[in-house]
Formats: C-alpha cells, sequence, structure tokens
C-alpha cells in the first residue's frame, strides 16, 4: 500500500517523529480548542512550532498546517481563525521555515449552499463573511490551498434521488448529469461537488486556487443503520475514486482536478460505536485491497505477511511493569503505524524513495487520513 501523505488530526511529536527520513508527507492540524491562545499571542504559534514542527524540519516532511478544521462560521471562534492562520505563517517565517503552506479546513456541508449545478454553486453567505472571502485573499497571497471535507454519502443520504451508482463512480451508459448553464456533463458525485467548490472560489474573483479534499470516503457501517452503509460500497467508493484520479482526466470544469486527495479514514476508530470509515481494521488489517500507486507493481499488502507483521507492532509497543501496553494519547492503531515505521527505520536507514517511480508517472495525489 504506497501512502504518499498522512493527514495527523491530532498532532502530537512522537508520531511526527516516527515518519523522519520517509517519503511520506504530513498534513499537521491545530485543534480548534488553540485557535483562540495562537490568534491573540504570536509567541504562542512559536511554541507550537517548536513543539510539533522545528525538531523534525526537514527530516519530517511536513507539507500543510491546518489551522482548525470545520469552524462554524456563525461561531465567535470563526473571528480568530483568520489571524490565528497569519500567526502561524508569521512564525513560521521566524523559525526559518518557507516550505510548509497554512490553510484551515471547511466543511462542504457547513459551507456551500448546493452541489448541482456546480456552476451556481455559492458559498453560503454567513460562511462566505465571515470566513471563506478573507480566507480565499490570505491563501492566494501566500501560494496555499483552499481545504474542503467533501462526503458524497452524506449528500447521497440527504438527496435520494441521487442514484446509487452515480454516488460510487458505476460507469454506465446513461449515468450521469448534464449542468443545464455549461452543458457539462457529471458522471459520478465526486466531481460534482468538487466543481461545485471550484465554481464558489471563482465567484469570489479567486482562479485557479489548488483545491485537497482533506477528507473523502464511504463508511462500512453506520451507528444509525442505514443500508448503504456496508463494505461492498466503501469498497466500490475508495477503488472507483482512485480509478477516476489516476485517470488524469480531473473534473469536467478543471482538467487538471484537485491537488490532493485524503481517504478518510486509515483505521476505524474501535473505541467508538459510531461509523466505521476506515480501510482497514483497528487491528491493521485490510477491509479489502485497495492499489494506491500509480504503476503495475506493489499493488496490495500481502496478507498473508499480516499476522506476523501485526506481533512484531505489538512487540514494539512500550509495555509497563504489569507486561501491558502503556497508556498514550495516540490512538492504538496510528501507534501500530508508529511501530512499523520505527521497524521500517531500524532495517533502513534512511527509508528508500519507494514513490519516486510512481511519483514521475502520476497526475494525482493519493493521502491517507489517520487518527
Amino acid at each position: 500500500m504506497n501512502l504518499n501523505s498522512i493527514s495527523l488530526p491530532e498532532s502530537d511529536p512522537e508520531a511526527t517523529r516516527m515518519f523522519s527520513y520517509s517519503t511520506i508527507s504530513l498534513m499537521l492540524h491545530i485543534p480548534n480548542s488553540s485557535i483562540h491562545e495562537i490568534a491573540s499571542n504570536r509567541s504562542s504559534a512559536v511554541r507550537w512550532l517548536n513543539l510539533h514542527v522545528v525538531p523534525f524540519h526537514p527530516r519530517v516532511k511536513i507539507s500543510t498546517i491546518s489551522v482548525g478544521n470545520d469552524v462554524n462560521p456563525l461561531s465567535n471562534l470563526s473571528n480568530y481563525v483568520l489571524p490565528a492562520m497569519k500567526n502561524v505563517q508569521e512564525a513560521l517565517r521566524q523559525v526559518g521555515i518557507r516550505n510548509i503552506s497554512v490553510s484551515t479546513t471547511f466543511s462542504f456541508a457547513r459551507v456551500m449552499t448546493t452541489a448541482f449545478p456546480p456552476s451556481s454553486a455559492r458559498f453560503q453567505v454567513s460562511a462566505m463573511e465571515a470566513l471563506v472571502k478573507p480566507i480565499l485573499n490570505f491563501i492566494t497571497a501566500t501560494n496555499s490551498s483552499f481545504l474542503i471535507n467533501l462526503h458524497p454519502y452524506h449528500l447521497y443520504r440527504c438527496q435520494p434521488q441521487i442514484p446509487i451508482g452515480f454516488a460510487l463512480f458505476q460507469e454506465e451508459p446513461f449515468n450521469f448529469r448534464e449542468d443545464p448553464l455549461t452543458g457539462l456533463r457529471y458522471r459520478n458525485l465526486f466531481d460534482v461537488m468538487v466543481d461545485a467548490v471550484i465554481s464558489g472560489i471563482e465567484s469570489q474573483g479567486h482562479r485557479g486556487v489548488p483545491v485537497v479534499v482533506t477528507e473523502t470516503g464511504w463508511p462500512s457501517s453506520d451507528n444509525t443503520g442505514h443500508g448503504d452503509a456496508k463494505d461492498v460500497y466503501a469498497e466500490m467508493y475508495v477503488k472507483g475514486l482512485v480509478r477516476h484520479l489516476r485517470s488524469g482526466l480531473g473534473t469536467p470544469l478543471r482538467r487538471d482536478g484537485v491537488a490532493e486527495v485524503y481517504i478518510y479514514e486509515l483505521f476505524d476508530d474501535g473505541g467508538s460505536p459510531s461509523s466505521k470509515w476506515g480501510i482497514m481494521y483497528n487491528n491493521m488489517t485490510q477491509k479489502y485491497n485497495v492499489d494506491f500507486s500509480s504503476s503495475a507493481t506493489s499493488l496490495v499488502i500481502d496478507l498473508s505477511k499480516q499476522f506476523a507483521l501485526s506481533m512484531i507492532i505489538l512487540y514494539l509497543i512500550p509495555r509497563g511493569s504489569d507486561g501491558n501496553a502503556e497508556r498514550s494519547s495516540i490512538p492504538l492503531p496510528l501507534q501500530y503505524l508508529i511501530c512499523l515505521m520505527k521497524l521500517y527505520q531500524t532495517l533502513i536507514k534512511p527509508l528508500p524513495d519507494v514513490n519516486a517511480a510512481a511519483a514521475a508517472n502520476s497526475s494525482f495525489q493519493i493521502s491517507i487520513y489517520s487518527y
């Protein structure tokens, strides 16, 4: 499984350190709870960087820092997002780092008025005035990207007239919808939603802004018991998404497509009764095989070795005097991944550029969002 990027919504120095010398790039997140403090005092931004970024740069490839995730534009916190972003940007310059971009993450459901037709899509007025418009000016000035969580599953559930095949990238002769204003034909719901975001951005006078989909996926189970949340549909969605991105067709409105896509999520949350979105169970075994590379090699993990690998990873997790795994703020599945990186670094230092050949022949980026 070639992982090009991983998003760490709960940034932890221990987790970040384990990606030293790897070819995997990281997106780090500043939690909503820290936005007010960082917006009020630039020294707080410097302290956050000194803990989460400076000790590891450039050995760890950190590409982006998202200041907050899905902040409610009607909340008082929305007034502090842009000042916090500016302080983080200035703090990066202060510590001599200029190759990490700063942005914030929006949610499609929270900021967009509609998805179809894409050419008519606009940002909600409250979101545009409080957040989107000033942040678009910032990311344009700093050459950053527009980050957005985009889940066709949620839109499909809200609009039952949408065919399930349209949401799951099923290629059928008449499985398309035509934008009546542009005449562009859409063959999947993902492209509809991406182009709705692009139309909203361009309506504010910003063209060519890179769009990064920071979350997308399909649940294999749902705590509401919804019948379309199941393994077979989750597999169809993820494989269809990868196939679509690999095609290099982009979207009808933007031939270059999105800059990056983060699949939500790598592991199920084993301790939660909520929906299960992971492409792997929380014991690090795969639910289904997915090829995230752009070449014909290294297609899937060899599941015959999975048990032995799990035993090695479990052994590497620190244990207390009672023989039980020590408590950690890092979720257990992510501990597995960290220990795998630790094992890999022990055997091979520095990590080889295993994705170099694939990246040279690739027009898309597949990434993983990990809790």
